[in-house]
Protein backbone atom coordinates (compact mmCIF):
# COMPACT_ATOMS: atom_id res chain seq x y z
CA UNK A 1 0.00 0.00 0.00
CA UNK A 2 2.58 2.17 0.53
CA UNK A 3 4.12 2.48 -3.00
CA UNK A 4 0.70 3.97 -3.60
CA UNK A 5 1.65 6.93 -1.15
CA UNK A 6 3.07 10.36 -2.49
CA UNK A 7 6.77 11.83 -2.70
CA UNK A 8 6.47 13.89 1.22
CA UNK A 9 8.38 16.64 1.79
CA UNK A 10 8.58 17.63 5.80
CA UNK A 11 9.02 21.29 7.01
CA UNK A 12 10.83 21.58 10.26
CA UNK A 13 11.32 25.40 11.30
CA UNK A 14 13.72 25.32 13.86
CA UNK A 15 15.65 27.94 16.17
CA UNK A 16 17.33 26.90 19.42
CA UNK A 17 16.32 24.09 19.97
CA UNK A 18 19.62 22.06 20.84
CA UNK A 19 17.79 20.02 23.33
CA UNK A 20 14.90 18.99 21.10
CA UNK A 21 15.83 18.72 17.60
CA UNK A 22 17.86 15.21 18.02
CA UNK A 23 14.59 13.95 19.40
CA UNK A 24 12.37 15.31 16.62
CA UNK A 25 14.51 13.92 14.41
CA UNK A 26 14.83 10.60 15.86
CA UNK A 27 11.23 9.99 15.41
CA UNK A 28 11.57 10.92 11.89
CA UNK A 29 13.80 8.72 11.12
CA UNK A 30 12.19 6.02 12.77
CA UNK A 31 9.34 6.39 11.02
CA UNK A 32 7.48 3.45 9.19
CA UNK A 33 7.32 5.55 5.92
CA UNK A 34 9.28 4.70 3.19
CA UNK A 35 12.87 6.87 3.37
CA UNK A 36 12.54 6.62 -0.41
CA UNK A 37 9.43 8.86 -0.66
CA UNK A 38 10.92 11.69 2.10
CA UNK A 39 12.84 14.77 2.74
CA UNK A 40 13.17 16.41 5.51
CA UNK A 41 13.83 19.92 5.25
CA UNK A 42 15.03 21.48 8.67
CA UNK A 43 14.96 25.02 8.39
CA UNK A 44 17.33 26.90 10.63
CA UNK A 45 16.62 30.43 11.72
CA UNK A 46 20.20 31.38 12.61
CA UNK A 47 20.38 29.31 16.06
CA UNK A 48 22.72 30.71 18.69
CA UNK A 49 22.75 26.91 20.18
CA UNK A 50 24.57 23.81 19.00
CA UNK A 51 21.19 23.43 16.77
CA UNK A 52 22.96 24.08 13.05
CA UNK A 53 25.81 21.49 14.51
CA UNK A 54 22.97 18.85 16.02
CA UNK A 55 21.16 19.04 12.09
CA UNK A 56 24.09 19.06 9.88
CA UNK A 57 25.12 15.77 11.55
CA UNK A 58 21.68 14.15 10.83
CA UNK A 59 21.99 15.11 7.60
CA UNK A 60 25.98 13.75 6.99
CA UNK A 61 24.30 10.29 8.46
CA UNK A 62 21.08 10.49 6.67
CA UNK A 63 21.18 11.84 2.98
CA UNK A 64 17.01 12.92 2.86
CA UNK A 65 17.62 15.26 6.04
CA UNK A 66 18.85 18.61 4.89
CA UNK A 67 19.64 21.97 6.56
CA UNK A 68 17.84 24.78 4.96
CA UNK A 69 19.17 29.07 6.36
CA UNK A 70 16.08 31.27 7.54
CA UNK A 71 18.49 34.50 8.03
CA UNK A 72 14.69 36.34 8.90
CA UNK A 73 14.71 33.83 11.81
CA UNK A 74 11.03 33.62 12.45
CA UNK A 75 8.59 30.82 11.55
CA UNK A 76 6.90 31.98 8.89
CA UNK A 77 9.67 32.91 6.38
CA UNK A 78 11.44 29.30 7.51
CA UNK A 79 7.78 27.77 6.51
CA UNK A 80 7.54 29.46 3.17
CA UNK A 81 11.66 28.82 2.52
CA UNK A 82 10.40 25.08 3.15
CA UNK A 83 7.57 25.61 0.63
CA UNK A 84 9.37 26.60 -2.02
CA UNK A 85 12.08 24.41 -1.65
CA UNK A 86 10.42 21.22 -1.15
CA UNK A 87 10.04 18.48 -4.31
CA UNK A 88 6.92 16.51 -2.37
CA UNK A 89 3.23 16.79 -3.58
CA UNK A 90 2.86 16.36 -0.06
CA UNK A 91 3.62 19.48 2.48
CA UNK A 92 3.73 18.20 6.13
CA UNK A 93 4.39 20.87 8.37
CA UNK A 94 6.28 19.56 12.06
CA UNK A 95 7.40 21.15 15.32
CA UNK A 96 10.91 20.74 16.88
CA UNK A 97 9.49 20.70 20.27
CA UNK A 98 7.71 17.75 19.49
CA UNK A 99 8.06 13.24 18.75
CA UNK A 100 5.58 11.75 16.80
CA UNK A 101 4.25 8.36 16.92
CA UNK A 102 6.04 5.90 14.20
CA UNK A 103 3.37 5.52 11.91
CA UNK A 104 2.21 9.56 11.99
CA UNK A 105 3.28 10.08 8.39
CA UNK A 106 1.59 6.90 6.84
CA UNK A 107 -1.46 7.85 9.50
CA UNK A 108 -1.20 11.31 7.45
CA UNK A 109 -1.26 10.20 4.20
CA UNK A 110 -3.81 7.33 4.48
CA UNK A 111 -6.84 9.94 5.86
CA UNK A 112 -5.54 12.60 3.51
CA UNK A 113 -6.38 10.28 0.63
CA UNK A 114 -9.76 8.49 2.26
CA UNK A 115 -11.05 11.38 3.11
CA UNK A 116 -9.99 13.40 0.55
CA UNK A 117 -9.26 15.84 2.58
CA UNK A 118 -6.63 19.61 2.11
CA UNK A 119 -4.92 19.51 5.40
CA UNK A 120 -5.08 16.70 8.33
CA UNK A 121 -3.86 15.99 11.76
CA UNK A 122 -3.91 14.54 15.27
CA UNK A 123 -3.34 14.89 18.61
CA UNK A 124 -1.12 15.94 20.71
CA UNK A 125 0.09 14.60 24.10
CA UNK A 126 1.00 17.08 26.24
CA UNK A 127 4.00 15.54 28.13
CA UNK A 128 6.11 17.29 30.83
CA UNK A 129 9.80 18.11 30.51
CA UNK A 130 10.88 17.85 34.03
CA UNK A 131 9.63 15.72 36.44
CA UNK A 132 8.57 18.37 39.12
CA UNK A 133 4.98 19.20 40.40
CA UNK A 134 4.55 22.37 38.45
CA UNK A 135 5.65 21.08 35.13
CA UNK A 136 2.94 18.53 35.42
CA UNK A 137 0.60 20.66 36.33
CA UNK A 138 1.29 22.69 33.47
CA UNK A 139 0.30 19.72 31.02
CA UNK A 140 -2.67 19.18 33.06
CA UNK A 141 -4.02 23.15 32.67
CA UNK A 142 -2.64 22.64 28.28
CA UNK A 143 -4.46 19.56 27.93
CA UNK A 144 -8.02 20.71 29.96
CA UNK A 145 -11.04 21.99 28.63
CA UNK A 146 -10.92 25.20 31.45
CA UNK A 147 -7.30 25.45 29.75
CA UNK A 148 -7.47 25.19 26.09
CA UNK A 149 -11.28 25.79 25.48
CA UNK A 150 -12.48 23.59 22.67
CA UNK A 151 -9.13 22.81 20.89
CA UNK A 152 -9.69 19.43 20.41
CA UNK A 153 -5.89 18.48 18.95
CA UNK A 154 -4.62 19.39 22.19
CA UNK A 155 -7.74 18.03 24.56
CA UNK A 156 -8.64 15.16 22.56
CA UNK A 157 -5.99 12.86 23.84
CA UNK A 158 -6.89 13.53 27.33
CA UNK A 159 -10.75 13.76 26.20
CA UNK A 160 -10.62 10.35 24.43
CA UNK A 161 -12.09 12.01 21.59
CA UNK A 162 -13.08 8.86 19.05
CA UNK A 163 -13.08 9.19 15.07
CA UNK A 164 -12.09 11.29 12.80
CA UNK A 165 -13.52 15.02 12.88
CA UNK A 166 -13.85 17.70 10.67
CA UNK A 167 -12.25 20.85 12.88
CA UNK A 168 -10.53 24.74 11.73
CA UNK A 169 -7.13 23.88 12.46
CA UNK A 170 -5.08 21.16 13.54
CA UNK A 171 -1.24 20.68 15.39
CA UNK A 172 1.31 20.54 12.61
CA UNK A 173 -0.59 19.58 9.47
CA UNK A 174 -0.14 17.32 6.36
CA UNK A 175 -1.18 19.60 3.33
CA UNK A 176 -1.32 18.63 -0.20
CA UNK A 177 0.72 20.75 -2.41
CA UNK A 178 -1.48 22.17 -4.48
CA UNK A 179 -3.10 23.78 -1.31
CA UNK A 180 -0.39 26.39 -1.42
CA UNK A 181 -0.75 27.12 -5.30
CA UNK A 182 -4.51 27.89 -4.84
CA UNK A 183 -4.39 30.18 -1.16
CA UNK A 184 -0.46 31.52 -1.21
CA UNK A 185 2.13 30.98 2.01
CA UNK A 186 2.25 31.55 5.30
CA UNK A 187 1.63 34.98 6.41
CA UNK A 188 5.08 36.61 6.98
CA UNK A 189 3.34 39.05 8.94
CA UNK A 190 2.39 36.76 12.17
CA UNK A 191 5.78 35.78 13.97
CA UNK A 192 2.86 33.38 15.93
CA UNK A 193 -0.55 32.23 14.86
CA UNK A 194 0.65 32.00 11.11
CA UNK A 195 -0.19 28.33 10.76
CA UNK A 196 -3.79 29.29 12.26
CA UNK A 197 -4.40 32.08 10.00
CA UNK A 198 -3.59 29.87 6.96
CA UNK A 199 -6.01 27.56 8.25
CA UNK A 200 -8.82 29.45 8.69
CA UNK A 201 -7.33 31.02 5.30
CA UNK A 202 -8.13 27.43 4.21
CA UNK A 203 -11.70 27.16 5.14
CA UNK A 204 -12.81 30.20 3.62
CA UNK A 205 -11.72 28.76 0.08
CA UNK A 206 -13.58 25.67 0.69
CA UNK A 207 -11.01 23.57 1.92
CA UNK A 208 -11.72 20.71 4.16
CA UNK A 209 -9.21 19.90 7.31
CA UNK A 210 -9.64 16.67 9.36
CA UNK A 211 -8.70 15.84 12.55
CA UNK A 212 -7.85 11.98 13.30
CA UNK A 213 -7.51 11.36 17.27
CA UNK A 214 -5.45 8.19 16.26
CA UNK A 215 -2.67 10.67 14.99
CA UNK A 216 -0.24 11.43 17.56
CA UNK A 217 2.62 13.65 18.71
CA UNK A 218 4.24 14.20 21.69
CA UNK A 219 4.73 18.11 23.10
CA UNK A 220 6.86 19.23 25.51
CA UNK A 221 5.84 22.91 26.95
CA UNK A 222 7.48 25.39 29.44
CA UNK A 223 8.51 23.71 32.99
CA UNK A 224 8.13 26.67 35.21
CA UNK A 225 5.60 29.19 35.87
CA UNK A 226 7.59 32.24 34.56
CA UNK A 227 8.31 30.92 31.22
CA UNK A 228 4.88 29.53 30.86
CA UNK A 229 3.56 33.18 31.69
CA UNK A 230 5.68 34.81 28.73
CA UNK A 231 4.06 31.58 26.81
CA UNK A 232 1.17 32.81 27.54
CA UNK A 233 1.40 36.48 27.07
CA UNK A 234 2.75 36.02 23.63
CA UNK A 235 -0.42 34.02 22.61
CA UNK A 236 -2.22 36.51 23.39
CA UNK A 237 -0.54 39.22 21.69
CA UNK A 238 -0.90 37.12 18.70
CA UNK A 239 -4.26 36.29 18.52
CA UNK A 240 -5.01 39.47 18.57
CA UNK A 241 -2.21 41.55 16.28
CA UNK A 242 -2.99 39.97 13.47
CA UNK A 243 -5.69 42.00 13.00
CA UNK A 244 -3.31 44.63 11.80
CA UNK A 245 -2.63 42.92 9.23
CA UNK A 246 -6.12 40.40 8.19
CA UNK A 247 -9.64 40.92 9.02
CA UNK A 248 -10.71 38.98 11.82
CA UNK A 249 -7.84 35.47 11.54
CA UNK A 250 -9.53 33.51 14.06
CA UNK A 251 -12.49 31.91 15.39
CA UNK A 252 -14.21 33.72 17.75
CA UNK A 253 -13.07 30.81 21.18
CA UNK A 254 -9.64 32.78 20.45
CA UNK A 255 -11.39 36.11 21.73
CA UNK A 256 -13.40 34.83 24.79
CA UNK A 257 -10.12 35.24 26.94
CA UNK A 258 -9.97 38.94 25.67
CA UNK A 259 -13.72 39.53 26.80
CA UNK A 260 -13.25 37.74 30.35
CA UNK A 261 -10.03 40.54 30.88
CA UNK A 262 -12.24 43.49 29.55
CA UNK A 263 -15.16 42.82 31.64
CA UNK A 264 -13.59 42.42 35.01
CA UNK A 265 -11.43 45.62 34.43
CA UNK A 266 -14.31 47.56 33.02
CA UNK A 267 -16.57 46.60 36.08
CA UNK A 268 -13.47 47.33 38.52
CA UNK A 269 -13.15 50.57 36.78
CA UNK A 270 -17.08 51.41 36.36
CA UNK A 271 -17.21 50.63 40.59
CA UNK A 272 -15.44 53.53 41.44
CA UNK A 273 -18.26 55.40 39.58
CA UNK A 274 -21.56 53.16 40.14
CA UNK A 275 -21.08 51.15 43.52
CA UNK A 276 -23.05 48.33 41.84
CA UNK A 277 -20.15 47.03 39.18
CA UNK A 278 -18.21 46.33 42.42
CA UNK A 279 -20.46 43.37 42.96
CA UNK A 280 -19.99 42.65 39.45
CA UNK A 281 -16.70 42.08 39.81
CA UNK A 282 -16.64 40.04 42.69
CA UNK A 283 -18.79 37.91 41.49
CA UNK A 284 -16.94 37.14 38.32
CA UNK A 285 -13.63 36.94 40.32
CA UNK A 286 -15.64 34.27 42.00
CA UNK A 287 -17.10 32.59 39.55
CA UNK A 288 -13.76 31.84 37.97
CA UNK A 289 -12.40 30.69 40.94
CA UNK A 290 -14.82 28.36 41.88
CA UNK A 291 -14.96 27.13 38.33
CA UNK A 292 -11.06 27.01 38.58
CA UNK A 293 -11.01 25.00 41.98
CA UNK A 294 -13.80 22.87 40.62
CA UNK A 295 -11.69 21.53 37.53
CA UNK A 296 -9.07 21.23 39.89
CA UNK A 297 -10.72 19.01 42.20
CA UNK A 298 -11.95 16.60 39.37
CA UNK A 299 -8.47 16.35 38.15
CA UNK A 300 -7.18 15.58 41.79
CA UNK A 301 -9.67 12.63 41.97
CA UNK A 302 -8.23 11.41 38.20
CA UNK A 303 -4.79 11.61 39.34
CA UNK A 304 -5.47 10.65 42.80
CA UNK A 305 -2.77 13.76 44.29
CA UNK A 306 -4.51 16.69 46.62
CA UNK A 307 -1.54 18.98 45.86
CA UNK A 308 -2.79 19.81 42.69
CA UNK A 309 -6.08 21.37 44.59
CA UNK A 310 -3.38 23.68 45.34
CA UNK A 311 -1.54 23.70 42.29
CA UNK A 312 -3.83 23.45 39.64
CA UNK A 313 -6.12 26.74 40.40
CA UNK A 314 -2.75 29.68 40.43
CA UNK A 315 -1.47 27.97 37.27
CA UNK A 316 -5.16 27.57 35.32
CA UNK A 317 -4.89 31.75 36.32
CA UNK A 318 -1.69 32.21 34.83
CA UNK A 319 -2.68 30.54 31.91
CA UNK A 320 -5.53 32.82 31.36
CA UNK A 321 -4.44 36.33 32.42
CA UNK A 322 -1.37 36.09 30.69
CA UNK A 323 -3.68 35.02 27.59
CA UNK A 324 -5.68 37.69 28.56
CA UNK A 325 -3.47 40.36 28.98
CA UNK A 326 -1.65 39.59 25.70
CA UNK A 327 -4.48 40.12 24.15
CA UNK A 328 -4.90 42.87 25.96
CA UNK A 329 -1.96 44.40 25.11
CA UNK A 330 -2.10 42.83 21.07
CA UNK A 331 -5.58 45.37 21.17
CA UNK A 332 -3.72 48.26 22.15
CA UNK A 333 -0.85 47.58 19.50
CA UNK A 334 -3.36 47.41 16.90
CA UNK A 335 -5.75 50.76 17.75
CA UNK A 336 -2.54 52.62 18.16
CA UNK A 337 -1.22 51.56 14.77
CA UNK A 338 -5.13 52.17 13.64
CA UNK A 339 -4.68 55.63 15.11
CA UNK A 340 -1.35 56.82 13.90
CA UNK A 341 -2.40 56.26 10.30
CA UNK A 342 -5.20 58.29 10.28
Amino acid sequence: MENNFAFVSIIIPCRNEEKFIGKCLDSIITQDFSKKKLEVLVVDGMSEDRSREIIEKYSRNYIYIKLLENRKKYTPFALNIGVREAKGEIIMKMDAHATYAKDYISKCMSYLKKYNADNVGGVIKIVPKENTLIAKAITLVLSHPFGAGNSYFRTGFRRGVKGPQWVDTVFGGCYKKEVFKTIGLFNENLTRSQDIEFNLRLKKAGGKILLVPEISANYYPASNLSKFFRHNLLDGIWVIYPLKFVRMPFSFRHYIILLFVLSLLGSLILSFFFSIFWWFFILEVAFYFLASFYFAFKTVIREKKLIYLFILPPTFAIRHFGYGLGSLWGLGKVLVSKIAKK
